[in-house]
């Protein structure tokens, strides 16, 4: 067991498995429910300020990969259940918080899965990795 935690920061919720394959089993009355649910489940995040935000990703997709790109490869793939259909980044100070929030999700119940992971401090190959770190760089005192 780690003794020394991570430092507490953002956290993400990937959500997988979120086809529509999932949810057409559902009634047209229990798909507007979950929807209904679904937006009362974020809404509540943002109000309270856990969320800062959250977007669905489109199911076409494109892997790049190989020296300079070479190989590209258009989808979505037979495993597409296991791609990331969406993402909300929490503002909470715990991995039990992120957890707990993500417990809560009323797609669960229907199959979708969700990620839950901490933002890093930065890049462990030193490459910089957000807006705030480059500011840092050159706010500092040479």
């Amino acid at each position: 067991m780690n003794d020394n935690p991570a430092p507490a920061g953002p956290y993400m919720l990937f959500f997988r498995n979120t086809g529509p394959e999932i949810f057409r089993p559902l009634s047209a009355s229990q798909r507007q429910n979950l929807i209904n649910d679904w937006n009362s489940w974020f809404e509540g995040l943002l109000a309270d300020g856990r969320a800062v935000e959250g977007q669905p990703l489109e199911l076409e997709t494109r892997v790049v990969s190989g020296p300079a790109g070479g190989r590209v490869i258009d989808g979505p793939f037979p495993e597409a259940k296991e791609a990331i259909g969406g993402y909300v980044l929490l503002t909470v100070t715990s991995l039990a918080e992120a957890t707990a929030i993500a417990q809560k999700h009323p797609a669960l119940a229907h199959g979708m899965i969700i990620e839950v992971r901490q933002l890093a401090g930065g890049c462990h190959l030193g490459v910089t990795t957000t807006a705030r770190s480059r500011q840092a760089q050159v706010a500092a005192p040479v």
